[in-house]
């Protein structure tokens, strides 16, 4: 366990010194809490990839898109909700109801009480059995209020232990506790952001572990169901801290591609746009932001002529950084692909 423990804390040292190497930070955290977002939601069953996500926010109109994008940015704005609300509210159970009510506004379960603690009995099996098959049932609802209260103080004892070892437990066990009707395995996710931003372990939201849980999803439950069945902490952590250490370090290679992304095509602009390459320059720039764009972004962007600005992008696709895609002659979107396919690998 202690050789576990300072893997992940090498694992976590290096990501936060490989974020403070970029030209922007905040352009990182963009991309990469959307994909956190779509990871966290595709294990309790969405469909909806990171380019549907980039999409809907560049509002681009999609048919055949499936129908649970809505609660992808529910998540994406309940992360940016309780990230901002650490500065005047630590993570607390009115913290936990805030964000759980953002997240299931206007998305199946809406009618499971967002934002309320249960009252009544929940349960975890197959979709459609009763009480009676149930994998596990959660405690009765007249116990939350003490378990949650215990929880809490948990969450805010001082204590010897290792910061991520806490993070661990409490994760586990507000899986266990299941307070809420629905979205309790999303809810327990952005826990641990929060956590470690409150605790200071990371400078920056910059670690999601929806990558590893997806990956290992059966693992991922059957580990936390053995806590129940057999009090196996132990399992359980090696299994979290593995995680921890496996998606740091795929998160610090993402940094660094990113850095050689942009001095790549940095150069790529310098080479081959001449006297437009001062504006090509910071439409690259402005992508790393909003990957998606359409003429009049970058005009508007640039305060130049929407015909200067259709010859910025056009020459731009013609070097291979921008691509188009949505065929029309008009209302046309282009896309920094080579960028978001840094992100969107899984």
């Amino acid at each position: 366990m202690q050789t576990l423990l300072s893997r992940a804390d090498r694992a976590l040292g290096r990501l936060d010194g490989a974020i403070h190497t970029l030209p922007d930070m905040d352009l990182f955290i963009f991309m990469y809490v959307r994909k956190e977002a779509v990871l966290s939601s595709q294990i309790e069953g969405t469909q909806s990839s990171l380019h549907d996500i980039l999409e809907i926010e560049a509002q681009i109109f999609s048919p055949g898109r499936p129908d649970d994008s809505r609660e992808v940015l529910n998540y994406v704005a309940a992360l940016n909700h309780g990230l901002a609300r650490l500065s005047e509210l630590p993570v607390s159970v009115r913290l936990i109801r805030e964000i759980h009510e953002i997240l299931m506004r206007g998305v199946r379960g809406q009618e499971r009480q967002p934002g309320a603690i249960r009252t009544s009995q929940n349960w975890i099996g197959p979709a459609g059995r009763s009480l009676n098959e149930a994998i596990f049932i959660p405690p009765p609802a007249h116990e939350l209020a003490r378990l949650l209260g215990d929880l809490e103080k948990f969450i805010h004892e001082e204590t010897a232990m290792p910061a991520l070892v806490k993070l661990g437990l409490v994760h586990a066990q507000f899986e266990t506790i299941h307070p809420f009707l629905d979205g309790n395995g999303r809810v327990g996710r952005l826990l641990i952001t929060f956590l470690l931003c409150q605790s200071g372990v990371l400078t920056r939201p910059a670690l999601y572990l929806s990558l590893y849980f997806k990956r290992h999803r059966q693992e991922y439950y059957d580990r936390l169901q053995e806590i129940r069945n057999r009090g196996a902490w132990e399992d359980w952590l090696a299994f979290f801290l593995e995680g921890i250490a496996s998606v740091a370090n795929e998160a610090t290679e993402t940094c660094r591609k990113i850095s050689r992304r942009r001095e790549d095509d940095r150069e790529m602009i310098m080479a081959h746009m001449s006297g437009a390459a001062g504006n090509g320059m910071k439409v690259l720039e402005s992508m790393f932001r909003r990957p998606i764009a359409t003429v009049g972004d970058i005009e508007s962007h640039l305060g130049i002529s929407y015909a200067g600005a259709n010859k910025i992008a056009k020459k731009l696709v013609e070097i291979g950084i921008l691509q188009e895609i949505t065929g029309n002659r008009r209302n046309r979107h282009f896309i920094y692909a080579r960028y978001v396919a840094l992100f969107a690998g899984d």
